[in-house]
């Protein structure tokens, strides 16, 4: 990365030598040229790698779907009955619904806290120290995992315990989303994003290969009755992230408070605060606020792409559990690769041009995979590895796009607003992956459910008129250039 060195100074304060565009300008990046040191930058990447687990593993392909949603949590005689049984697959859809339910119940209370919290740490200048306080809560939540034994009296500890897991993620996410500013400059931020969302992928494959590994190897001879496998799976997983978040924690600097002492109010003031700020965002930074709108719509389709992947190649393609599996690593492994090298694109085109041609191709990929599943399974493959290579390059330039946007000192309150708008939406991509598949009585059309939430998502950002980011970077760097 041409913009940093080995060794170097702390970041000195964002608040110097900046420049606003109206109330929500590129004031929380720097013009000055400075120079982030390389430790600084790899070490901040490093715990998206650290947190991937949790959601690759434990949330997605191994301990919620395998595990937690399986016989091992069904009466034993309910479980006895052959598979495609009446009552045991009512039995399971139980099982899935009460998942849900904790799962909604934590969408409400990251909509509730997130903004908040976010808004605190920018006034008390604790963006690193609530970050690596929420990292040590998740890694214990994983941890108490390994107390889920497979029987029906555990299933709601299980089931709350990766509630309240993705509610302390989400919430230490906003606080490491908003440290972006500290690690980048105008001319770096897409690289920077790119990197630490590319690593997070990688993280997540690595860890997937290891469950692989391990499963084929038998676990070595090791007795994994009693769900002990799984349980041990979450245990690493815990570990995993502590690891990995060190280099974080001893190499990038605290950021100082926001300048604004009038904002440092107790927890329930907080919210005045917030809806104020919600109020002067909308009057004073309309393009800001109608974007948090417009990305909120098409980062749901985003999370529908990877949450019913899986399912539409089990049932839709009829892929086995091992090509599921497979695949899974397959598309974070596209997805890793084109997020790092999509950071450079951002950084020369903007962001707004990196997301919008990763939106075209996947509203492109879900109707080729809709209007060509009569080939079978090599047009999953090939259509929804494509479709991978998009998902990333369009996640990190929205975190991009919205810390280039951001004012000096508000980036946690922002980024908590970015996770709040995200919570909100985040029910159409389910809703409309159900509602088309009801309609039409077949698994692959939920594909076009989800087509049409990006589709949406597409046009609503067309419509947004932000600043010419990438102007003002190149101008910045042309200006280092020549000195």
């Amino acid at each position: 990365m041409s913009e940093t060195r080995d060794e170097g100074v702390p970041t000195p304060a964002p608040t110097a030598n900046t420049q606003s565009i109206g109330p929500l300008g590129s004031a929380s990046l720097p013009r000055d040229g400075r120079e982030v040191p390389r430790k600084q930058v790899v070490s901040w990447a490093f715990w998206d790698w650290a947190t991937q687990p949790f959601n690759s593993v434990i949330l997605t392909f191994v301990f919620a779907s395998l595990y937690l949603v399986s016989d091992s949590f069904l009466d034993p005689a309910t479980a006895a009955l052959p598979d495609g049984d009446p009552a045991k697959e009512q039995a399971l859809a139980g099982l899935t619904s009460g998942y849900g339910l904790a799962t909604t119940l934590a969408g409400v209370l990251i909509f509730l806290l997130a903004p908040v919290i976010g808004q605190r740490a920018d006034a008390t200048g604790g963006k690193k120290r609530v970050l690596l306080l929420f990292t040590g809560i998740l890694a214990l939540l994983q941890f108490s995992l390994f107390f889920v034994h497979a029987s029906p009296e555990y299933f709601w500890a299980g089931a709350v315990i990766l509630a309240v897991g993705a509610v302390v993620s989400e919430i230490a996410g906003v606080n490491y989303n908003a440290m972006l500013h500290q690690v980048s400059t105008r001319r770096t931020v897409g690289k920077v994003s790119g990197l630490g969302w590319g690593l997070g992928y990688i993280g997540g494959i690595v860890a997937l290969v290891i469950v692989v590994v391990l499963t084929f190897a038998d676990w070595f001879g090791l007795d994994t009755s009693d769900g002990l496998a799984y349980r041990l799976i979450a245990v690493g997983c815990g570990v995993w992230t502590i690891v990995f978040a060190l280099p974080l924690a001893f190499n990038v600097p605290e950021a100082p408070p926001a300048p604004d002492a009038s904002r440092k109010v107790n927890f329930f003031a907080g919210y005045v605060v917030l809806v104020k700020d919600l109020i002067r965002l909308f009057r004073e930074a309309r393009p800001a606020f109608w974007f948090l709108f417009a990305s909120a719509i098409y980062r749901d389709g985003l999370a529908g792409v990877f949450a019913f992947g899986g399912v539409l190649a089990a049932v839709a393609f009829h892929f086995s559990s091992t090509e599921v599996l497979i695949f899974g690593i397959a598309a974070n492994v596209v997805a890793g690769v084109s997020t790092i090298l999509a950071g450079r694109a951002d950084d020369r085109f903007g962001p707004k041009a990196v997301i919008v041609f990763a939106l075209v191709g996947l509203v492109a990929m879900a109707a080729v995979v809709f209007a060509f599943q009569g080939v079978g399974k090599p047009v999953f493959w090939v259509a929804g590895l494509i479709l991978s290579a998009f998902v990333g390059p369009a996640q990190a330039a929205s975190r991009s796009l919205l810390m280039r946007v951001t004012p000096a000192g508000q980036q946690a309150e922002i980024f908590g607003l970015y996770a709040t708008t995200g919570r909100v939406a985040s029910f159409i991509s389910p809703a409309m992956w159900t509602l088309f598949i009801a309609l039409a009585g077949s698994t692959i059309y939920g594909v076009l459910g989800i087509g049409i939430v990006l589709l949406v998502g597409l046009a609503l950002l067309l419509l947004v008129r932000l600043p010419d980011l990438r102007a003002s970077a190149v101008a910045e760097s042309e200006a280092v250039a020549g000195r």
